[in-house]
């Protein structure tokens, strides 16, 4: 992989009006553990750097931060309707229609999903983590999309980002048992079983339907490609986050 700093999924870049992108771990200024493109704020990093990495990630586009809507997320399954940049709390997915404004979800293992609704000119970016997965938070997404614009399958285009791969997300019992059977495979050398995130949020863009050309699966991990990328299991707590953007021009 290239050492760029940001990533745009290919089924996005037929749409010239859309900004979309999912960053790597290349191109800022934190020092290590955090090097060098962290761009979490819930970090023990030096604000400093953070902020500066920010800026420098934002400007590829022509951004900066009063472009930008988050939420410190909880892991849960909230879905914020954003009409005005900032940063608010309890949400993991947000959705706009507001030209010039794209939202973000910040990653480090867990699963970024960016959805755009080409007839409605709606986009969302999502957080799933296991508990996010478990709870339905792409359904839920989908669901207020609909709600909300007149989100239709037919009309949405779908990115599953980087995240843990299923062959390095091991799970306790109590995790395991809260997912179909279809995500699980078993650790021969441990018995331990492993949870694919990137499955089990695909079917749910697919339970919405839309069609495996209506969606692109990020073919990196976290983990098996920690050099470009931040992994929160790999590097034991010590590490930045990914920023997953997705927006009308």
């Amino acid at each position: 992989m290239q050492t760029a700093s940001f990533r745009t999924p290919s089924i996005f870049t037929p749409f010239l009006n859309l900004i979309a992108a999912e960053s790597t771990r290349h191109g800022g200024v934190s020092q290590p553990p955090y090097s060098s493109m962290n761009l979490g704020i819930n970090t023990d990093d030096e604000p400093a750097n953070v902020a500066e990495n920010r800026r420098l990630w934002l400007a590829n586009w022509q951004l900066d931060e009063s472009n930008l809507a988050s939420s410190y997320q909880v892991h849960g399954t909230a879905v914020q309707v954003a009409t005005a940049a900032g940063r608010t709390t309890g949400y993991d997915a947000l959705i706009t229609n507001v030209p010039g404004l794209v939202v973000g979800v910040t990653v480090a293992d867990c699963t970024p999903i960016l959805v755009y609704d080409v007839r409605n000119r709606a986009v969302a970016a999502i957080h799933a983590g296991w508990r996010g997965t478990v709870g339905g938070i792409v359904t839920k997404t989908l669901g207020m999309m609909q709600e909300t614009y007149g989100t239709t399958s037919a009309d949405c285009r779908a990115y599953v980002g980087t995240c843990i791969d299923a062959c390095s997300f091991e799970v306790g019992h109590e995790v395991a048992t809260q997912f179909n059977e279809n995500y699980i495979t078993t650790n021969p050398s441990t018995g331990k079983s492993m949870v694919d995130l990137k499955q089990a949020n695909t079917d749910q863009l697919r339970d919405f339907g839309l069609s495996d050309t209506q969606i692109e699966l990020s073919p990196y991990s976290t983990v098996l490609n920690n050099t470009d990328y931040f992994s929160h299991r790999l590097e034991q707590g010590f590490t930045g986050r990914m920023l997953a953007i997705i927006g009308i021009r």
